[in-house]
C-alpha cells in the first residue's frame, strides 16, 4: 500500500476565491485523494490559508478590522466554503499558526548555519503617498518583456517572468496608484538560489513523468537570462513570521518578517503538525508523512497548483529544504494547471465579474460545479468557462445520462416487481458484453486516475455512465417484461447493480449524488470494484432500494440567461 501526501496550493485569506482557484488546485487535488482513499491508501491531504503579507494587511485594513482578527474570520468563511464544495482536507490549517512561525524560524537557521542566507544592502521603492515601503508585487507596471501593462513587481503574470520592482516601465503604487515612488536603502535577507542552481536542475531532471507545462516552467527559470537568481525572504512588514534563526534574534533584522513566498510553501509541514494538534496525536503522527529519516521514505508527495505557483514550488520550496540539509521529504509529482478564464476574458473581483465560490454554492449544489471544473479542466492549454457550455453539460452528461438512467432503472422496477432486487432470470451474451466492456473502461479510468490526467477520467467515467444507457436501451426490459418477466428481472437486476457500480466509481467527482444514490440502494459497500462481475451481483435478490429524488435537474434557458447576465460585471 502506497500512503499518499497531498497538498494544493494554500490561497490567499484576502476574500472569497473564484472558480478558476478553485481547479486551479484544490478541486483536483480532492478528486486525487478521494480516489486514492477510495481505493484503500492511507492518504494526508492538507491545505491552508494563506495569511502573511501585504494583502492580509490591506483587505484588514479595508474591512476596518486587526488584521490578526481578519484573517481568524476569513479562515472561518474559507474552510466553510471548502466544505459546501466537499473538498475532503485532513485538515485545513493556517500559515499563521505558531507550528509554522517555528518551522519558519528554524529552517532560516538551518539555511543561515549552510550559508545560504546573505544580509544585502538593497534600494527598495517607497511610496510618499503610501507612506510605506512597497512590497514587489505591490508595485505595477509594464513588463518590459512582453508588454503587459499589470505587470507586478516580483513577477508578470501574463509571461511568468521573475521581476524587480526597479525592472517595470512606468511604475506606480498598486494601493493608490500614485507614481510618487522613491528608492530608499534597506537591508534584506537573500536566499542563495544560485549556490543551489545545479542541484534543483539534477533534481527536476530526475522527474522524467513531470507535465511538460511544470519543467518547462521551472527550466525557464533556471535558464532564461543569467539563470536562477537568489531571492528576498524577508519584508519591511508588520504582519508577518518575524525574522529569526531558529529561537534566536537576527541582528540587524529587528523589526521585519519574512517574505510570505517563503513562510507559505512551509506551511505545508507546518499544517501536519497543526493537524497533529488538533486530533490529539503526537509529532511522531506527522513526522512519518515529513520526514524521510522517521517513516515518510515510502510517501509518494503530490502537489497540485496553478502554472503561477510552479517556479516557486519548483525552485525556492525545494532549495530551502535542500539547502536545511535534513530529511524532509520532498515533492515527487508536481501536477500543475493552466487558467481558467471567463466568457471571453478573466474572473474579475473588482469587476464582479465572474462566479466565485460562494456565489457557486447559492446557485446550485456542488456536485454540479464540481462536475463541469473537472470534466473542462485546463491541463493542456487555458480553458474558458461559459453558461451555454455549462448548461449543456450539467442537461447531457450528469441528468439526461446518469440521472436519466437512476430514474427509469429504479421507477419501472418498484412497478413491476416492487421495491426489492427482483429475482428470477439469467444473463447472456448482452450481460457479458457490457461486463466485459465495463472491465475494459473501469482499468482505463483507473489509469488516468493514477495519471492524473483529469479530463481523460471524466470522459472514461461519462463513457462508462453511456454504456449503461445503451444496455438498458438495447435490452428494453419494458418490453421484455410483456413476453419474459423472469429475463427483465435479470435485466434490471443488472441495472440495479450499475446504480450501486456507478456510485462508487463516480464518488471522487460528484460525491453528494453518489451519497444519494447508495442510501437508495440501501448499501454501505463501497468497495473499489477490482471484479465488475462480482460488483454487479452485490445487491442480491430481494434486497431493498428506494426511488431516490431527481439525481440531477436540467438548468433552464431563462436560469442561464439569469446568471450570464448577473455575472458579466464590468467589462473592460
Amino acid at each position: 500500500m502506497t500512503r499518499h501526501l497531498i497538498t494544493s496550493a494554500i490561497p490567499y485569506i484576502n476574500g472569497i476565491k473564484h472558480l478558476g482557484n478553485l481547479i486551479g488546485s484544490q478541486l483536483p487535488a480532492d478528486l486525487f485523494a478521494r480516489y486514492q482513499r477510495a481505493r484503500g491508501q492511507e492518504v494526508m491531504f492538507l491545505c491552508a490559508t494563506d495569511e502573511h503579507g501585504t494583502p492580509a494587511e490591506l483587505a484588514a485594513a479595508k474591512a476596518g478590522q486587526p488584521v490578526a482578527d481578519y484573517c481568524a474570520e476569513m479562515h472561518g468563511v474559507q474552510a466553510e466554503i471548502a466544505r459546501g464544495f466537499r473538498l475532503s482536507f485532513d485538515h485545513f490549517g493556517r500559515s499563521s499558526s505558531p507550528q509554522n512561525h517555528r518551522l519558519t524560524q528554524h529552517f532560516a537557521g538551518r539555511l543561515a548555519e549552510a550559508g545560504l542566507i546573505r544580509e544585502v544592502s538593497e534600494k527598495q521603492v517607497y511610496s510618499n503617498a503610501d507612506g510605506r515601503f512597497l512590497p514587489d508585487r505591490y508595485i505595477e507596471g509594464t513588463c518590459p518583456n512582453c508588454g503587459y501593462d499589470r505587470a507586478r513587481g516580483d513577477q508578470c503574470e501574463n509571461c511568468t517572468k521573475q521581476l524587480d520592482p526597479t525592472d517595470l516601465v512606468e511604475p506606480r503604487s498598486a494601493i493608490s496608484g500614485s507614481t510618487d515612488l522613491e528608492v530608499r536603502e534597506t537591508k534584506h535577507l537573500y536566499l542563495c538560489q544560485s549556490d543551489m542552481r545545479d542541484q534543483l536542475n539534477d533534481w527536476i531532471d530526475s522527474k522524467a513523468d513531470w507535465p511538460i507545462l511544470t519543467t518547462s516552467i521551472a527550466r525557464k527559470w533556471l535558464n532564461d537570462g543569467d539563470g536562477l537568481q537568489d531571492r528576498g525572504i524577508t519584508r519591511d512588514l508588520d504582519w508577518g513570521i518575524p525574522v529569526k534563526k531558529g529561537d534566536a534574534d537576527w541582528p540587524g533584522m529587528e523589526g521585519k518578517v519574512f517574505y510570505v513566498w517563503f513562510d507559505a510553501p512551509i506551511e505545508y509541514i507546518a499544517c501536519a503538525g497543526e493537524w497533529a494538534e488538533a486530533n490529539g496525536k503526537s509529532e511522531a503522527d506527522w513526522e512519518r508523512w515529513w520526514r524521510t529519516d522517521k517513516g515518510a521514505a515510502d510517501v509518494r508527495y503530490t502537489q497540485f497548483m496553478g502554472k503561477d505557483n510552479v517556479p516557486f514550488h519548483t525552485l525556492s520550496f525545494p532549495a530551502t529544504i535542500l539547502g536545511s540539509g535534513e530529511d524532509w521529504k520532498l515533492v515527487d509529482y508536481i501536477k500543475s494547471f493552466n487558467y481558467l478564464n471567463y466568457d471571453g476574458g478573466q474572473f474579475s473581483t473588482s469587476q464582479g465579474r465572474g462566479v466565485f465560490m460562494d456565489q457557486a454554492l447559492a446557485i446550485l449544489p456542488s456536485d454540479y460545479w464540481r462536475w463541469w471544473l473537472l470534466s473542462h479542466a485546463p491541463e493542456s492549454s487555458d480553458a474558458e468557462f461559459t453558461w451555454e457550455n455549462f448548461q449543456a453539460s450539467v442537461n447531457k452528461d450528469l441528468a439526461d445520462v446518469l440521472g436519466n438512467f437512476v430514474s427509469r432503472v429504479t421507477k419501472f422496477c418498484r412497478s413491476k416487481f416492487g421495491e426489492a432486487v427482483p429475482e428470477g432470470g439469467v444473463w447472456g451474451p448482452r450481460e457479458d458484453a457490457l461486463i466485459g466492456d465495463l472491465t475494459r473502461r473501469l482499468r482505463a479510468y483507473e489509469a488516468h486516475m493514477e495519471a492524473i490526467e483529469v479530463r481523460k477520467a471524466a470522459q472514461e467515467l461519462r463513457a462508462i455512465w453511456v454504456a449503461g444507457n445503451e444496455y438498458l436501451q438495447d435490452a428494453a426490459p419494458w418490453s421484455t417484461f410483456k413476453q419474459d418477466p423472469e429475463a427483465a428481472a435479470a435485466q434490471i437486476r443488472l441495472a440495479l447493480n450499475l446504480i450501486r457500480f456507478y456510485a462508487v466509481i463516480s464518488s471522487p467527482f460528484i460525491p453528494d449524488a453518489c451519497d444519494q444514490l447508495m442510501r437508495a440502494m440501501q448499501s454501505d459497500d463501497t468497495a473499489w470494484p477490482e471484479d465488475v462481475k462480482a460488483a454487479l451481483e452485490g445487491l442480491a435478490p430481494g434486497h431493498g432500494f428506494s426511488v431516490p429524488d431527481v439525481t440531477f435537474r436540467k438548468i433552464t434557458d431563462d436560469e442561464r440567461a439569469a446568471w450570464q447576465e448577473k455575472f458579466a460585471g464590468t467589462r473592460d
